[in-house]
């Protein structure tokens, strides 16, 4: 990501943003409300445009591609296409009602990488489960927790085998005792070694598993390392203030 601006009208939203995310690290980042994260995390699967800069994933260009030394945006298809490297876990499940959860899962498999029913169906029983949820195969979202619908949702991504999952807030929508079992999902993706930029509140998770937090306050990045520098030393006040508010 290379000095990556965008506004909403006059209004900045982010502000010359560069950031680098190695293959198989997490990314955590945190900051305070209206900082920018969940607009970073949109522009990187190309569902918010950019005004300046430019995003690669796995060295492709996001959502434009050069001619003539300029930028011209992609058509439909082609921006379609390249979202399948890119997994994105929402804060609200957003799951099909009418769907069972293995057919949430089987899907875009089926549909979009052209994988039979049988195929898609074998491998959405081993993501149910890997994220606990082996016995939920026949069950629709209105059946299942808050926390079991997320944990559908993570294995209707990984289906797709991306390069790369963006996670929005996704434990903001969940009661607190459902928390836990989502971020325990992500920390078995973590630990298994999956590209990961989470953007959360959840510190103690940011703490544990993150292999670098970054902070965002009005649009720009302006701190970023691993967590016990951020958490215990942070070198911007913006930082230490944010951090102070959070834990009061």
């Amino acid at each position: 990501m290379c000095d990556v601006t965008k506004s909403f009208g006059a209004v900045p939203v982010l502000r010359n943003v560069n950031l680098t995310i190695a293959r198989g690290e997490t990314v955590v980042v945190i900051g305070p409300s209206g900082s920018g994260k969940t607009t970073l995390i949109r522009c990187i699967n190309h569902l918010g445009t950019i005004q300046k800069g430019r995003i690669y994933v796995d060295g492709s260009l996001v959502g434009y591609e050069l001619k003539n030394g300029k930028l011209v945006s992609r058509s439909e298809k082609e921006i379609a296409r390249a979202r399948r490297d890119i997994g994105m876990v929402f804060q609200r499940f957003n799951l099909f009602p009418h769907l069972t959860a293995l057919q949430n899962i089987t899907e875009a498999p089926v549909h979009v990488l052209k994988k039979s029913p049988k195929e898609a169906a074998e491998t959405a029983r081993k993501l149910l489960e890997r994220v606990g949820l082996a016995d939920k195969a026949d069950s629709y979202p209105s059946q299942l927790s808050g926390g079991q619908q997320q944990r559908v949702a993570i294995a209707r991504v990984l289906a797709m085998q991306p390069k790369l999952i963006l996670f929005d807030e996704p434990t903001s929508a969940l009661d607190p005792e459902m928390v836990g079992e989502v971020l325990d999902v992500m920390k078995d993706l973590a630990s298994q070694g999956m590209t990961m930029i989470v953007v959360s509140h959840e510190m103690g998770f940011a703490r544990e598993v993150a292999d670098r937090i970054v902070v965002m306050d009005q649009g720009e990045i302006i701190e970023s390392g691993p967590p016990s520098q951020i958490f215990d030393s942070p070198q911007n006040p913006r930082t230490a203030l944010f951090l102070s508010r959070i834990h009061r």
